[in-house]
């Protein structure tokens, strides 16, 4: 497993019977992961600082409960990048900070192909969300196409990428439906050096469209191979989606990215170390083929 273990202003400060302590900042907040089927807590004391917790409803969804005043959004730091944290209505905060561990790779990959290429290595990111790889990418010196089915998000994204002063970067905005828009560049003859996707288990593009992880992964991967340059620098597939294992993943880039180009492939979990304890909260899954 590869941790997440170099953030200073993100911890995890307990975890027990389904919620986890959390301090973004100077904010404590308690919301739900389903990894965490243990019932003691190891800090007690601890949850006395929390803000706001985030109950879940039985018939879906959920809502937070304010214990102290908390700010509508806040920033948060990562070595040099700079996030907006704003609590969102399905327990989110608009930040997975398990993703440092493939924001470091990524950042360590462009850098060093950079010193190699006289070209910008370009770089598509795919269900985007609110740019956490867009803003390490570009942070790197890459360019990014950043597509995402929600305007909000990608709004968000906007707000990370001034945040962390890489406005003047090369970074393009695209609100559409990730599949359709991969077809359009195909047609166009846009290729990309490098590939992120963060799919999610379920759900639908910007006119409606439907996506299901199980049955349009292999699909959509496939797809983007035909949209990857002659030299391509990596592919990244990140996914939380319960009940697939990363040698899927892996199975998948072997079977589509590997069949076309010569290099490596790697996949595993990732997680993030709860402080002061041998505990670790595992986060997700991840597969990726380099070069």
């Amino acid at each position: 497993m590869k941790l997440a273990s170099e953030w200073k202003e993100y911890k995890i400060l307990d975890m027990a019977d389904g919620q986890k302590l959390e301090k973004w900042g100077d904010v404590v907040l308690s919301r739900p992961d389903p990894q965490i089927i243990w019932k003691n807590k190891s800090f007690p004391e601890k949850w006395k600082q929390i803000n706001a917790t985030y109950h879940r409803s039985k018939t879906g969804g959920g809502s937070w409960e304010y214990n102290k005043k908390l700010p509508k959004a806040w920033q948060i730091h990562y070595k040099n990048l700079t996030f907006n944290i704003k609590p969102m209505g399905f327990k989110h905060t608009g930040l997975f900070p398990e993703q440092a561990v493939n924001w470091d790779w990524m950042i360590n990959k462009i850098k060093e192909e950079s010193k190699k290429r006289k070209e910008e290595i370009k770089v598509l990111n795919l269900f985007a969300y609110t740019g956490g790889a867009t803003v390490s990418c570009l942070s790197a010196g890459a360019s990014v196409c950043h597509v995402d089915s929600s305007k909000g998000m990608v709004t968000w994204a906007k707000e990370n990428v001034v945040s962390s002063g890489l406005e003047n970067k090369h970074v393009r905005y695209i609100v559409d439906d990730v599949v359709k828009f991969v077809n359009r560049e195909i047609r166009r003859g846009n290729k990309y050096d490098a590939i992120i996707m963060d799919p999610p288990s379920y759900g639908r593009g910007a006119k409606g469209e439907v996506w299901q992880f199980e049955n349009n992964i292999y699909d959509l991967v496939e797809l983007c191979t035909k949209v990857l340059s002659d030299n391509p620098l990596f592919f990244l597939i990140n996914s939380y989606t319960t009940g697939i294992s990363s040698t899927v993943l892996k199975n998948i880039i072997n079977l589509t990215v590997g069949k076309k180009y010569k290099g490596k492939e790697e996949c595993g979990e990732i997680g993030i170390p709860m402080e002061n304890s041998k505990l670790i909260l595992p986060c997700g899954i991840y597969a990726r083929w380099e070069k």
